[in-house]
């Protein structure tokens, strides 16, 4: 097993991943959000925070929420790395869902040496995203650009590619695969229904319904403008 550095233990690592990937659909993170995500108390959430902030990971302004700095995406980015690489490998290399990929991930990110993560990138063929679309962070990234809009931000009527899911959550991942909501699918928005918190989509020959939470954390570019990007 690696061995943690000093004042970096592995809860420390769970805060910094779950913020930076909130942080694709909140700016800044309300510790309420940090808290819900990984099912403490917001009083716990708000302690750590505190921590973090003193360590220089985290910037946090009250009653509004928290950014990272530099200091802390270094490190956050370094921890998605390790979980995206090992997805590449479940999925592709053992044949394991698309769901559960993230799961067992979550647990290999933790027990990760720098050289083993590396060898792993070379073993995969340098892959540029995880199954679920995300961008995978190169060594010494503090910045990883999202690509497109949610769901929910796209007007009715336009045709998407799905791009990626930045909030993975089993859930969440276990209701896209079996709607086939994946990257790379085309599908259509019908409607937005705010008053009863639902965006219709069409998948193929079938129509979707997604909660709004669900279609926020679902990211997709607009089909016209990638095809003429393509010509």
């Amino acid at each position: 097993m690696a061995r943690k550095k000093p004042g970096f233990d592995e809860s420390v690592e769970m805060y910094l991943k779950t913020i930076a990937e909130l942080s694709a659909t909140s700016d800044p993170v309300p510790v309420t959000l940090v808290a819900s995500r990984l099912g403490i108390s917001t009083v716990s959430a708000s302690e750590m925070v505190h921590r973090l902030e003193e360590q220089g990971l985290l910037e946090h302004t009250p009653y509004k929420g928290v950014r990272m700095t530099r200091a802390g995406l270094l490190r956050a980015n370094a921890v998605i790395r390790r979980h995206q690489l090992w997805e590449v490998f479940l999925y592709e290399k053992l044949g394991m869902s698309w769901a559960d990929t993230h799961d067992l991930a979550c647990v290999l990110e933790h027990v990760s040496a720098p050289q083993l993560s590396d060898a792993l990138f070379t073993f995969l063929g340098q892959p540029e995203r995880c199954p679920h679309g995300n961008r995978i962070p190169a060594v010494g990234d503090t910045h990883v650009p999202m690509v497109g809009r949610p769901l929910n931000c796209i007007e009715p009527g336009r045709k998407v590619i799905i791009e990626s899911i930045p909030l993975e959550e089993k859930q969440l991942l276990d209701q896209m695969e079996q709607e086939g909501i994946v990257p790379g699918e085309v599908v259509e928005i019908l409607a937005c229904n705010e008053a009863a918190d639902r965006l219709d989509i069409l998948c193929g020959d079938r129509s979707v319904q997604l909660t709004f939470d669900a279609a926020k954390s679902v990211f997709a570019v607009d089909a016209e403008e990638q095809e003429l990007q393509l010509e």
